[in-house]
């Protein structure tokens, strides 16, 4: 609230410099100012829109997990649906969550987890949620929860591995996700097999 505050008096200082500029140099100052609050407001907006592959890169181990969660009416799915993007609210739910990512090979692992597993997976991935956020819904402890998953995500990465295995060996065509997963597994696939 109070950073908002902030950003609105300094809005309204630049409003005003802007009625009273008068030379070139004061024009160029004043867009340099407004080019960084609009690079600023595009950061923002881009933290803030669903990445469908959020869920790969949280299984595949790269990405940032950050969450920043808007105003109600500011909300990504708002701003999806008025562009007609209704497939991420119709499936956003834990049960559903194999129909939001599009890597089918991905999908077919999150299909197959048993509901406890796919709540799990859902609230701490896609969600965002902290272990101790999950507990407190599920009736459980965040040790628990953060065992849970980390068990979960092993066992997808385990999975992941054995199915792209085939395709990295025969040099077929990898994304660049899927290549960086393969080269990084296969050596502590190389490690766990020397101890």
């Amino acid at each position: 609230m109070r950073k908002q505050l902030k950003r609105d008096v300094k809005r309204e200082e630049l409003t005003r410099i802007e009625e009273a500029a008068r030379t070139e140099k004061d024009f160029e100052e004043l867009n340099t100012e407004w080019d960084r609050w609009d690079s600023n407001r595009r950061r923002r907006e881009r933290r803030r829109e669903l990445k469908l592959g959020s869920l790969f890169e949280e299984i595949v181990g790269v990405g940032d997990s950050g969450a920043v969660i808007p105003q109600p009416l500011d909300h990504r799915y708002w701003r999806q649906m008025m562009q007609g993007n209704f497939i991420d609210v119709i499936f956003d739910c834990p049960y559903d969550i194999h129909e939001l990512i599009s890597s089918r090979n991905i999908s077919e692992l999150v299909e197959a987890l048993n509901d406890n597993q796919k709540e799990v997976l859902y609230f701490r991935a896609v969600r965002q949620w902290s272990p101790q956020k999950i507990a407190a819904v599920r009736g459980q402890t965040d040790r628990n929860i953060r065992k849970v998953y980390d068990t979960l995500i092993k066992a997808l990465r385990r999975k992941l591995y054995k199915r792209l295995l085939p395709r990295y060996e025969k040099k077929l065509p990898l994304t660049p996700a899927q290549q960086e997963f393969m080269s990084t597994y296969k050596v502590k696939v190389k490690e766990k097999g020397k101890k």
